[in-house]
């Protein structure tokens, strides 16, 4: 995520500060500035929302400038000061550079330009971007940064500025987004559509590869090679409001469809040569041989990411994992000992039970490996290590796409922990790979079929879901979203425990949600299918998109692809998501702030 905003024209200092405002969901870790003034350039940057760097730059608001950059961050690179804030600069303080996004090989190219003399200030993969400009700066920013971006490998999108060149800056992009307009005052550059609807509502979008160089009254694409490319102009209908949220109605709906994206970030980097490979804790290697235990220890839908990771390792290995809501957990009686592996995982990091949780085993001496999305917070400062998901910052209370990051990161671990241990799956790998692009094309198509489903079930108070297996924890997931934004009773079970109870509450007022998939239990879950049928229970079943028995079966089905078993909590996850919004929209209902709940549960 984080927000990237620029121009170069008739403006001031403000016009910066405001820009990023309009972007500051994107992240609020940091936010920073450079522009060029009488050929020196001007940094200013500050750990917080942009409110801080609105008072940092108060006395200069109103400053005329040329042109200038400006970025809000969400870390992923480096904790949240101000030193890792961007902009990040060269060694000559002649350039500065604001980037979205992961540079995979940032640590080889640090090590080099570090031999060749260049000195590093930040903990960002950012500065190396400043330093290969420089590097490659032989009067033309343009050139510069096209070199530079050759050598890139990951995700970027980046605005570069130079002190003697006051009349060009340089965007480009590669699977991060940058939108570009002009008007008859300059010319305007943003992650995207929001701060640029009040400049015009005819934009255009960088493709992947592509380098733009922006002047006052135009502005000039090129391929990474140097060749021009001819600009397609779009119209945004949207009003500045529901363009913070891409045009969606609501933050959860453009979360669910950042899931792809998200997926991809969280495998950024860490596949090479079809093995799974974590900087952040290869001095661990030795210790993760020896594990006979791991703790898993979670709240809410973390919880359910940690239920799909003991399924899926379990598929890889016979082994000893257990699963305990942190409420639980940090009142407990453990037992520690150097060959148990705490993993604690928390989107926001400052779940307080989990934090009490991993607090007890560090007072028991046992290691903790923390799984969350924001770089800095409480409990990747406590834990041991940590693999950040990278999923960009989660506005809708509702969690959606932290979910599937979590899911995303833990199979990694779950294949790396297995490869040192003498495992190799290749093939899992590779459809881990293929997942992204699965999921893409799987909610383009499948969405308003699932609308449609969700449109008949909207006057049921009541919903069941069921699950054998790996399922089993998407069937709580999918009764946790439509509890949390709809307001409706609904329950998740194992299904071979219906007849143990939870049938007593079957009739035709209270639905139920089947997942029955091709895998090894789908006969087992038709069986159960038909015992839920027998109470004249409406069943909506989530079905592979070869199926014909259940189909006949049940009243609605919803098919995802036909995939190996061990990932349809991905895409099963992201149908019930999508289920539970549409239920809670039909109904009007608040879907990003729902009654009674916060994003981060800071409290007992």
């Amino acid at each position: 995520m984080c927000g990237i905003y620029g121009f170069i024209g008739e403006g001031k200092v403000e016009d910066l500060v405001n820009g990023l405002k309009k972007l500051e969901y994107r992240g609020y870790d940091s936010a920073g500035i450079a522009f060029v003034k009488s050929k020196n350039l001007v940094v200013e940057k500050r750990t917080g929302k942009v409110d801080a760097l609105r008072s940092l730059m108060n006395g200069r608001l109103e400053e005329k400038i040329n042109a200038g950059i400006a970025h809000t961050r969400w870390a992923t690179h480096g904790m949240p000061t101000d030193v890792n804030a961007h902009p990040q600069m060269d060694c000559t303080k002649k350039i500065a550079v604001v980037h979205n996004g992961i540079i995979e090989n940032f640590a080889t190219l640090r090590d080099r330009l570090t031999s060749e003399g260049h000195t590093f200030v930040s903990q960002t993969d950012t500065e190396v971007i400043a330093h290969l400009t420089e590097k490659y700066f032989r009067g033309d920013l343009f050139e510069a940064v096209r070199l530079a971006t050759l050598d890139l490998e990951g995700t970027y999108a980046i605005g570069v500025i130079h002190a003697d060149i006051e009349d060009e800056v340089i965007f480009a992009r590669k699977k991060s987004p940058l939108v570009i307009a002009t008007n008859n005052y300059g010319t305007y550059c943003a992650s995207d559509v929001t701060p640029l609807i009040s400049v015009s509502r005819d934009v255009v979008f960088l493709e992947d590869g592509q380098i733009a160089r922006l002047k006052r009254n135009k502005f000039e694409i090129f391929e990474s090679s140097g060749k021009p490319v001819e600009n397609h102009f779009y119209h945004i209908n949207w009003d500045e409001k529901s363009a913070e949220k891409g045009g969606y109605k609501h933050f959860m709906m453009k979360e669910i469809h950042e899931e792809p994206r998200v997926i991809s970030d969280a495998l950024m980097g860490r596949i090479k040569n079809e093995k799974v490979f974590f900087e952040e804790i290869k001095d661990w290697n030795e210790y993760i041989k020896n594990l006979r235990k791991i703790n898993v220890i979670a709240c809410g839908t973390s919880f359910h990411a940690g239920l799909v990771f003991k399924y899926f390792l379990e598929k890889l290995r016979p082994f000893d994992v257990e699963v305990e809501v942190s409420s639980e957990f940090r009142y407990r009686n453990i037992f520690i000992d150097d060959k148990v592996l705490n993993i604690a995982i928390s989107q926001s990091g400052e779940t307080a039970d989990t934090l009490e949780s991993v607090r007890l085993v560090r007072s028991l001496g046992g290691r903790v490996l923390a799984i969350s999305n924001v770089v800095g917070s409480t409990l990747t400062r406590e834990a041991d290590r940590t693999l950040y998901i990278n999923a960009g910052p989660e506005i809708s209370v509702a969690s959606t796409k932290a979910y599937i990051g979590q899911i995303t990161v833990l199979y990694l671990f779950a294949l790396y922990m297995d490869q040192l241990m003498g495992g190799n799956h290749p093939e899992i790998v590779k459809n881990l790979m293929k997942l992204p692009e699965i999921v893409d094309n799987f909610i383009l198509t499948q969405e308003d079929s699932i609308k449609s489903i969700a449109d008949k079930y909207v006057g049921y108070t009541n919903f069941m879901y069921i699950g054998r297996g790996i399922n089993y924890p998407s069937a709580l997931e999918g009764a946790l979203k439509l509890k949390e934004i709809s307001y409706t009773n609904a329950v998740g079970y194992q299904a071979g425990e219906l007849k143990h109870g939870p049938i007593a509450l079957l009739d035709e007022k209270f639905p139920v949600m089947a997942i029955v998939v091709d895998d090894e239990l789908k006969d087992k879950m038709i069986s159960n299918v038909l015992e839920t049928k027998a109470r004249n229970s409406q069943v909506v079943a989530i079905v592979s998109a070869s199926d014909r028995k259940v189909s006949s079966l049940v009243n609605d089905v919803i098919r995802v692809p036909d995939l190996e078993s061990y990932l349809y909590p991905f895409v099963v996850g992201i149908s019930l998501q999508l289920f539970a919004y549409n239920i809670a929209n039909d109904r009007n209902l608040n879907i990003d702030m729902p009654r009674n709940l916060a994003k981060s549960v800071t409290v007992e």
